[in-house]
């Protein structure tokens, strides 16, 4: 045995620094505490409250967070919208304790929560495995950092790393370090993305079909993972005597509805319905004066109207409960 450690001394101290090396920098977390890395949605709502990792909450997805104004809202709830945010995506919040919802748990439901094959943002903290290296998981980030680092660092790079490092303004033929602002950079865009204005109806024509050729023919074998991460945030509410609210979120009545959507509000309600879980049914309220697109309220037309209806109808479960 000594005669192995011996013969392979220099790759086992390699191994043993990559594996401190990438402990210490998951225990920094740049991801979510440095500024230079990409921030996710996850983050960005533990950022804007302080770092705060508990309250009474509204999760949902982009909807939520396009709709839901936090600021004017009598609720004072979290809006912990998440860019395609899902059912899955609570249940794995809430089973790995990344965040903890106090006393009441008010869910968005749109169109798109409940499709299970529909891409999510891969940088959530929930789906890096616990035995992948941190540097690893998220190398592309840790390249785009670096890129920028590099051109920060140096006021020019030989010609032929250009094309390596397009974000830099100029490559002279020598490398010369920087002398004025050698660890400048520029900070990750840190607030979620809202929606302002309207789009057009030919916009919207084409992303409602864009829509119905992705989702449209899909049943409930392409939702069932949703269903069950459903059954289990039931379960979890009533374990933890959370008052747990379902919202409808709105869709752009102007266009048809998706053709899946009447089967999967009939699934969900019966399973809400069973925990006598009160719901608010906004999906085809509104008028399309006031939608950015077909998902998304406008923030300065549809995103007051809906925070106001959701306060009074939050109230109205306060009062009828006394």
């Amino acid at each position: 045995m000594s005669a192995f450690f011996r013969k392979n001394s220099f790759v086992l101290l390699l191994i043993v620094i990559f594996v401190l090396s990438d402990i210490f920098i998951s225990m920094w977390d740049p991801m979510a505490t440095s500024r230079r890395f990409y921030k996710n949605d996850f983050t960005k709502t533990l950022y804007h409250h302080q770092w705060l990792d508990h309250g009474p909450t509204f999760f949902g997805n982009s909807a939520v967070t396009g709709a839901y104004i936090e600021e004017k809202s009598n609720a004072k709830l979290i809006e912990m919208g998440l860019s395609y945010g899902k059912l899955t995506d609570l249940k794995a919040i809430l089973e790995r304790q990344l965040f903890h919802v106090d006393d009441e748990l008010v869910i968005g439901i749109d169109v798109h929560t409940m499709i299970d094959s529909l891409d999510t943002d891969p940088t959530y903290q929930w789906f890096k495995p616990w035995y992948q290296p941190y540097v690893y998981a998220y190398r592309d980030y840790f390249r785009d950092t670096g890129t920028e680092f590099a051109c920060a660092m140096y006021q020019g790079l030989l010609r032929q790393d250009a094309a390596s490092l397009k974000g830099c303004a100029a490559f002279p033929e020598t490398l010369k370090l920087s002398q004025d602002h050698p660890l400048a950079y520029q900070p990750r865009w840190i607030d979620k993305e809202l929606y302002f204005g309207q789009k057009t109806d030919e916009e919207l024509k084409k992303k409602w079909a864009e829509y119905d050729q992705r989702f449209g023919w899909m049943s409930r074998n392409d939702y069932k993972d949703n269903l069950q991460a459903l059954d289990w945030i039931l379960a979890y509410a009533k374990e933890h005597n959370l008052k747990l609210r379902v919202i409808w979120m709105p869709w752009n009545k102007a266009y048809e509805l998706p053709r899946y959507m009447p089967g999967l509000q009939e699934e969900v309600n019966q399973r809400l319905a069973s925990y006598n879980v009160p719901v608010l049914n906004l999906l085809q309220k509104y008028d399309k004066s006031l939608f950015h697109d077909l998902v998304h309220l406008s923030r300065q037309e549809g995103a007051p109207v809906f925070t106001k209806e959701v306060d009074a109808w939050l109230l109205s479960l306060v009062k009828s409960s006394k």
